[in-house]
C-alpha cells in the first residue's frame, strides 16, 4: 500500500456559525495526484489550504510527511511546498526568470544559481528561453501559468498544491496544460493535491478523487474508474453525471483500436447491388453517405455519428451506438471511409487502456517508495 504523504484526520474548520470542513478524515498518497473536487462552497479549497496553513484548522490534525503540520513555522512550511493558484500570481514587476527563483532565494540559495535553475525549468514545463526576461504582462494566460508552475517546481519541493490552476484560460490552452501536467508527473512523481470544480479535469488527472459536498462533508474518496462506476451517494451520482459509465472513454485515444474493412457500396450501385450484409454506402470520393440494409434493398438509410480516426474511445462509442448496423464509420482526416468497428471493441479497448493506465500509476507509486527508501 502506497505510503500517504498527507493525512487529515478529523479536521474542521468553522468561520462563526458556518461549517466549511467537517470532520475531514482523508489520507493523500505519495507520489499521486489527489484531486478534491466538488461544487462551489464545499470545502475543498478551504482544506487545500489548511495543508500549508494559510488556513488554520478549527479542529483536527494534518500531517505532513509524518509531521504535525501544526508544529512547524507556517513560513517554513510553505516554503517546503510549492503552491499554484488559478491567476498565476506571478509578481508583475519581476522578469519570468526572477518569479521562478523566488522561493529558492528565500530558502537562501544564491542568485546566479537560482536563476540557472530557473532556466533550466523553462525547459522543463515547456517554455522557450526567449521568455526568461519577460514580464508577467507580456505573456498570454497559459505561458503565465507554465510560470507559476515552474515557480512551484523551484525548489525541488515533494508536495505541490494546485488550486484551480488552469481554470481562467480557455479550453484548447486548458487541455494543453493538464496534458503537460500529466507529462511532468510521469517524470518527476510529485505528489500533488489538486483542486477544480470541474469532474471531467479530474477523472483526466486524478490518480484519486475526493468529492466533496456542500457543507464539507467528504462524500467519497475513490479512483477515478470507481468513481465513475459506483457513486457512494444520490449526490455523488448526480454530481459525476448521467453519462459517466462511459465519461473516461474521453480521456484515451483509439490508438490500437482494430478496424474492420467492412464491405462498402458506391451510391451510385446502390440499386443493383444485392447484400447479405450491412454495407457503408460511399460517394465517388469515398465519403460515407449512409447505410445500406440486407432487409432494404435499393434504400440508403441515415444515420450514425462518424469518428475521425486518431479521435476518443467515446467517439468511437458514440458513433457504433448511434450506427443503424451498430457499428461505427471511421473516416480519415479528409472524410474518407476506412472501415467500421463495433462497440464491443471499443469498450474491450478501453478496459486494455485503463488496465495500462493503472499498471502505470502503480509504477509511478512503487518508484516514489523506492526513491523514498534509497533516500
Amino acid at each position: 500500500m502506497t505510503e500517504a504523504m498527507i493525512e487529515f484526520r478529523e479536521v474542521s474548520k468553522v468561520y462563526g456559525g458556518t461549517t466549511a470542513v467537517d470532520r475531514l478524515s482523508l489520507s493523500v498518497p505519495k507520489g499521486q495526484i489527489t484531486v478534491f473536487v466538488g461544487p462551489s462552497g464545499c470545502g475543498k479549497t478551504t482544506s487545500l489550504r489548511m495543508v500549508n496553513r494559510m488556513v488554520e484548522p478549527t479542529s483536527g490534525t494534518i500531517t505532513v510527511d509524518g509531521q504535525d503540520a501544526a508544529a512547524l513555522p507556517a513560513a517554513k512550511l510553505r516554503r517546503s511546498m510549492g503552491y499554484v493558484m488559478q491567476a498565476a500570481g506571478l509578481m508583475p514587476h519581476r522578469t519570468v526568470v526572477d518569479n521562478i527563483a523566488t522561493v529558492p532565494r528565500l530558502n537562501g540559495v544564491p542568485r546566479g544559481r537560482a536563476r540557472a535553475r530557473a532556466r533550466e525549468l523553462l525547459d522543463v514545463v515547456g517554455l522557450p528561453q526567449a521568455l526568461a526576461s519577460r514580464f508577467p504582462a507580456q505573456l498570454s494566460g497559459g505561458q503565465q501559468q507554465r510560470v507559476g508552475v515552474a515557480r512551484a517546481l523551484a525548489a525541488d519541493p515533494p508536495v505541490l498544491l494546485m488550486d484551480e490552476p488552469f481554470s481562467a484560460v480557455d479550453p484548447v490552452v486548458r487541455h494543453e496544460l493538464q496534458q503537460e501536467l500529466l507529462r511532468l508527473q510521469r517524470d518527476l512523481g510529485k505528489t500533488i493535491v489538486f483542486v477544480t470544480h470541474d469532474i471531467d479535469e479530474a477523472v483526466l488527472l486524478g490518480d484519486r478523487i475526493a468529492v466533496f459536498a456542500v457543507g464539507g462533508r467528504l462524500a467519497q474518496v475513490a479512483g477515478p474508474e470507481e468513481l465513475l462506476r459506483a457513486p457512494a451517494d444520490d449526490f455523488v451520482a448526480g454530481f459525476v453525471g448521467r453519462d459517466r459509465g462511459f465519461r473516461h472513454l474521453g480521456f484515451f485515444d483509439d490508438a490500437g483500436l482494430a478496424v474492420d474493412g467492412a464491405a462498402s457500396v458506391g451510391r451510385a450501385e446502390l440499386g443493383s447491388v444485392r447484400l447479405e450484409e450491412w454495407a457503408v454506402v460511399v460517394d465517388g470520393d469515398q465519403r460515407p453517405a449512409g447505410w445500406a440494409s440486407p432487409n432494404a434493398p435499393g434504400s440508403l438509410m441515415s444515420g450514425g455519428s462518424l469518428h475521425r480516426a486518431g479521435g476518443s474511445l467515446r467517439t468511437a462509442l458514440d458513433a457504433a451506438l448511434s450506427s443503424p448496423s451498430g457499428r461505427g464509420v471511421v473516416v480519415d482526416d479528409d472524410g474518407r471511409y476506412l472501415g467500421t468497428v463495433g462497440a464491443t471493441a471499443v469498450i474491450a479497448q478501453a478496459d486494455r487502456r485503463r488496465a495500462q493506465a493503472q499498471r502505470e500509476r502503480a509504477s509511478r507509486g512503487a518508484a516514489a517508495e523506492a526513491e523514498e527508501e534509497a533516500g
